[in-house]
Formats: C-alpha cells, structure tokens, sequence
C-alpha cells in the first residue's frame, strides 16, 4: 500500500519561505507522477505544481509561476515544494499526491491521482 506523508509546513509571515517534503512508502516513488494541490478555507481544492516521474518536467499554477519550485529526489522517494516570496494568499493546507496520469497534459486534475498524503497547514501572516 502507498503512503505518503507531508511535512514542512508553518506559520510564515509575508515574503518568506517555507520549503515542503512529502516522503512516500511502500513503493518506489519513482512509478509515479507526483503533485501538489493546496485548498484554502471556504475554496476548492486546486493544483499548485506537479513533475513527472522522472523529474523531466514540471508543471506551475499561474499563482506560483516564479515563486515555486517543486523538485524530487527518486533516490529518497521524496517530493519538495520550494515555495518563496509568500503572500497571505497562499494560506491553505497543502497536500502531496501521486499517480500514473492518463496523460501529462492532465496533470493538473485532481483525479489523475490515487493516492494523497493527509496534508500540512501553511499560513502566512501579513
């Protein structure tokens, strides 16, 4: 059975950085694409950045262009999310997943993915 658990996240004040981990378990992570998702309070849940599972390729949310780096290390069955330059805007729990995707150009669907970590709050003050 495939688990994954996130970490790294906290509170932050506005223009800082945080850097998430999602470590996966019970099989090799490199079978599968992997992403990252956030759902703020009263919001859907949406797609913040995925990569491929090779880490060829990486996907971005308008919202984080530029602010987001999301890496993997296949070596240590580890996911990253290197988030800076926060805003109060991004505050929402943010959850790793990972799936084999139907095809790259729907990495973004939420239902592209079997399998999700429990999540890890990030806030971030003004």
């Amino acid at each position: 059975q495939v688990q994954l658990e996130e970490s790294g996240g906290g509170l932050v004040q506005a223009g800082g950085s945080l850097r998430l981990s999602c470590v996966v378990s019970g099989r090799t992570s490199s079978t599968y694409a992997m992403a990252w998702f956030r759902q703020a309070p009263g919001k859907g849940r949406e797609i913040v950045a995925a990569i491929t599972s090779t880490g060829d390729t990486t996907y971005y949310a308008d919202s984080v262009k530029g602010r987001f780096t999301i890496s993997r290390d296949n070596t240590k069955n580890r996911m990253y999310l290197q988030m800076n330059s926060l805003k109060p805007e991004d505050t929402a729990v943010y959850n790793c997943a990972a799936g084999v995707l139907s095809t790259w150009f729907r990495a973004w669907a939420s239902n592209e993915y079997a399998y999700w970590g429990q999540g890890t709050q990030v806030t971030v003050s003004s």
